[in-house]
């Protein structure tokens, strides 16, 4: 996975830049669920990006992240985020340091996400939550998204008129595994984490999800970015 965003790390922050009305909507989505969090880390955190809209845009400060690929990590530094370069299976998520464990967008390139979860559960503490940010395997961008790496690539007859016109990269679409959001919602609560609730945005088609930036809705429904939050009791 580490090879994929260390060859393609531009082209992350490029996509987003291309879509502007998802970015939005996906960092909304990000500040609902971190309101309150206390100190945050961040797995995953790829270049940093929503790290600065959410400071710069939310008020919402994140200091440290986990990132496995190398070249992801140097674009956070400079964005001002002390990052440690590891994968989630391997990192020291802090006992008792953190009092939220944010995954966003990441958890669809955990390959132990069962076994991360649980360390997560056990590095928080008491009142602390854990926040699963993903695209559900299930929506409109799950199943194109695994038509396309099913294909191998976006310029096939099955999704001619189908895919935004600026798709994600097919190199990170390839490396993705994405799951539903029940699988996910199972992962957290068999960690331990009670009081579950769920957020959703992008709930337009793919091919239209950057004409407007939304505002997070509650449940799971119906959107494409889906937020699952657990809490320690």
């Amino acid at each position: 996975m580490k090879q994929h965003f260390d060859e393609y790390a531009s082209l992350y922050d490029a996509w987003f830049m291309e879509n502007p009305n998802v970015l939005l909507s996906e960092a909304r989505l990000v500040a609902l669920t971190l309101r309150g969090a206390g100190n945050i880390l961040s797995i995953g955190c790829g270049s940093g990006l929503f790290e600065k809209i959410l400071h710069d845009e939310f008020g919402i400060v994140i200091t440290d992240g986990i990132e496995p690929s190398t070249d992801m990590a140097e674009i956070a530094r400079r964005r001002g985020l002390n990052v440690t370069i590891a994968t989630a299976e391997e990192a020291d998520f802090g006992a008792g340091k953190y009092n939220t464990i944010l995954f966003n967008g990441s958890p669809s390139y955990i390959t132990d996400l069962r076994g991360v979860v649980a360390k997560a559960y056990e590095a928080l503490p008491a009142g602390g939550r854990v926040v699963l940010i993903d695209v559900p395997k299930e929506s409109g961008y799950g199943m194109m998204y695994n038509l396309a790496k099913a294909l191998g690539t976006w310029d096939h007859p099955l999704l001619e008129g189908v895919f935004p016109p600026k798709p994600y990269p097919i190199e990170l679409v390839k490396a993705a595994n994405w799951r539903t959001t029940a699988e996910k919602v199972a992962i957290i609560g068999e960690a331990g984490f009670r009081d579950l609730d769920c957020w959703q945005t992008l709930t337009t088609h793919p091919l239209v999800s950057d004409d407007t930036a939304e505002e997070p809705l509650p449940g799971s429904d119906k959107g494409d970015y889906v937020a699952v939050i657990g809490y320690k009791i």
